[in-house]
């Protein structure tokens, strides 16, 4: 049997696929597609809403953390990996520091959900 290429993933396989148009997450094992048609796709609300928050929050966290659009978090729930990528993010900078800047996915260890 082979394995399709967007399931059964480990966090890391998940991690490693190559960057593309479509966003996904990772559920049970497999790497879903953020908005899977265009019903689920932003509209212009939802994207003026998150660009005006995210404004708001950015003005907010200065020196206090960083604000960010669309970035995976890595959790786990029911002893499962599991990635969202949140439409808006923020992470003090007591727990991730401010000088940090890798472009990987969330690194902070979250409390199991």
């Amino acid at each position: 049997m082979i394995k399709s290429p967007l399931k059964d993933l480990t966090l890391e396989e998940f991690l490693a696929l190559t960057e593309s148009d479509t966003i996904y997450e990772l559920v049970d094992g497999e790497a879903i597609p953020k908005f899977q048609n265009d019903e689920m796709s932003p509209k212009f609300s939802h994207s003026s809403i998150t660009g005006a928050l995210f404004l708001l929050l950015s003005a907010w966290a200065q020196g206090k953390g960083r604000v960010v659009i669309e970035w995976a978090i890595k959790l786990t729930r029911d002893s499962q990996d599991w990635v969202p990528v949140p439409d808006l993010t923020y992470v003090s900078y007591n727990r991730l520091a401010a000088d940090w800047f890798a472009d990987e996915a969330c690194p902070l260890t979250l409390p199991r959900l």
